[in-house]
C-alpha cells in the first residue's frame, strides 16, 4: 500500500517530457520528505543486444564527489602486505584466515581487495563471492600489489558500473545533501565512463534506451539524452 507521503508526490507531473538533469535536481531533491538523507540514485537501460552478441559491461567509476557512504573494505594478502593495507585504511585484513573466514560465509565487508599471488586461494570461492558481486577483479583494479591505491580508490567512492541481462544498470550519484555541483560531477563523470565503454565495445546506434534519476523514496524522472547517446 502507498503511504500518503508516496501518493503526494506522484501527483507531481509523472508524464512530464524528459528534462536535464540541471533542471531536475530541484525536484528530486523536493521531493525528499523523509527524515534520513535520502540517496539520488540513476537507473540506466543499455541496448546489450547487438548484432554480434550481448555487450556486457563491467568497469568501475571514480566519483569525484564520493558517493556519502562509508565502504568496509577488506585485503586478502600475504604478511608483508598486512601492515601496510592496515596503513592505507582496510577495515579488515588477512591471508589463509581470512580465506577460512570467507568459506564459513563471514562476508562482512563491501569491497575485497586481493594481491594475485593470494588469487590461488580465492579460485574456489567463486559461488560465495560472485553473487555478491565481490569477487576479485584486475579489470576493476581489485587484483593488484598496489594495495595502497587500490583502497584509497573504494573508500573514496571508486563505483562498479554492471548491467545485468536486460541491459539494466543502477547506481548512486550520491546522498541528498550533496550540493549540485557534487552530484553534477559525479553524473559527469559516470557519462564519461560509459562513452569511453561505448567506443571500446562498438556499439552500433545508441547506447542508451532510457536514464531515469530518482530518490530513494522519491519517484522516478526520465533525463533528457544527449544526442551521442
Amino acid at each position: 500500500m502507498k503511504s500518503k507521503r508516496f501518493k503526494k508526490l506522484t501527483k507531481i507531473e509523472k508524464d512530464m517530457a524528459s528534462k536535464s538533469i540541471n533542471d531536475l535536481l530541484p525536484e528530486i531533491k523536493k521531493n525528499c520528505t523523509t527524515k534520513f538523507d535520502e540517496s539520488i540514485d540513476l537507473s540506466l537501460q543499455i541496448n546489450n543486444k547487438q548484432k554480434k552478441g550481448e555487450v556486457n559491461i563491467r568497469t568501475v567509476v571514480n566519483m569525484p564527489s564520493g558517493t556519502g557512504k562509508n565502504i568496509k573494505v577488506a585485503v586478502l594478502c600475504d604478511e608483508s602486505k598486512k601492515e601496510q593495507a592496515k596503513k592505507a585504511g582496510a577495515d579488515l585484513v588477512g591471508s589463509d584466515d581470512l580465506i577460512e573466514k570467507i568459506k564459513a560465509g563471514e562476508l562482512n565487508f563491501e569491497k575485497l581487495i586481493c594481491t594475485p599471488k593470494m588469487m590461488i586461494g580465492l579460485s574456489k570461492l567463486g559461488k560465495i563471492l560472485g553473487p555478491k558481486g565481490l569477487m576479485p577483479n584486475p579489470k576493476l583494479g581489485t587484483v593488484t600489489d598496489n594495495i595502497e591505491d587500490a583502497i584509497k580508490s573504494a573508500k573514496a567512492g571508486q563505483v562498479e558500473i554492471k548491467n545485468d541481462k536486460d541491459g539494466n544498470i543502477g547506481l548512486s550519484l550520491g546522498k541528498k545533501s550533496f550540493n549540485d555541483d557534487k552530484i553534477l560531477s559525479n553524473f559527469k563523470a559516470i557519462i564519461e565512463t560509459l562513452e569511453k565503454e561505448k567506443s571500446n565495445n562498438s556499439f552500433k546506434g545508441e547506447m542508451i534506451k532510457s536514464i531515469y534519476i530518482t530518490s530513494t523514496m522519491g519517484i522516478s524522472y526520465k533525463l533528457k539524452l544527449d544526442k551521442h547517446f
